[in-house]
């Protein structure tokens, strides 16, 4: 089956869609990216099943992981901030040893598009992507422009056709 055939059998049916920013210094009323992210989503007709702020510790990252993969019908995961190199960004790796299936291409395309914004800076980036009992989970950087090439170039493009791939209930 071709790639057009699977976008053509995923439909456009409203995925779920949750998001979680990780920050240290962030506040909901300061949270751009939750709200570019959201607009965006409900623009195209998607629901937001929930939203989460969270530090940069890994058992909270991983602890509202496993929250939003055990809430019925969250189809796609959306992490924001935490996958830098610092010794605080701990999203990356939490997340990379809980999938059980990765998405290699992700972080390597995400890496190449940002690759021509901020050059060999973008080498610093630990974006990542796949699946993680049955949800679709993508970690990336928490600047907005980050969250903007990563959601408009890669995440909104597949996104019916990634909750198909995975759950195949619409």
């Amino acid at each position: 089956m071709s790639v057009n055939e699977h976008r053509e059998k995923a439909g456009h049916g409203p995925i779920q869609v949750a998001i979680v920013t990780v920050s240290d210094t962030r506040t909901p009323e300061t949270d751009a990216n939750r709200r570019y992210i959201e607009a965006r989503l409900v623009e195209l007709g998607h629901e937001i099943a929930a939203y989460r702020l969270i530090k940069d510790e890994p058992d909270q990252v991983e602890a509202v992981l496993n929250e939003l993969v055990a809430l019925q019908g969250v189809q796609i995961i959306l992490f924001n901030g935490g996958t830098g190199i610092a010794p605080r960004d701990t999203t990356y790796d939490v997340i990379s040893r809980k999938l059980d299936k990765t998405l290699p291409g992700f972080g390597e395309l995400f890496r190449m598009l940002s690759y021509q914004e901020v050059g060999a800076a973008a080498m610093l980036s630990r974006a990542t992507g796949g699946v993680y009992q049955n949800v679709v989970v993508f970690s990336t950087p928490g600047s907005p422009n980050a969250v903007q090439v990563a959601l408009e170039k890669l995440i909104l493009p597949e996104i019916n056709h990634l909750a198909w791939e995975v759950v195949r209930k619409f």
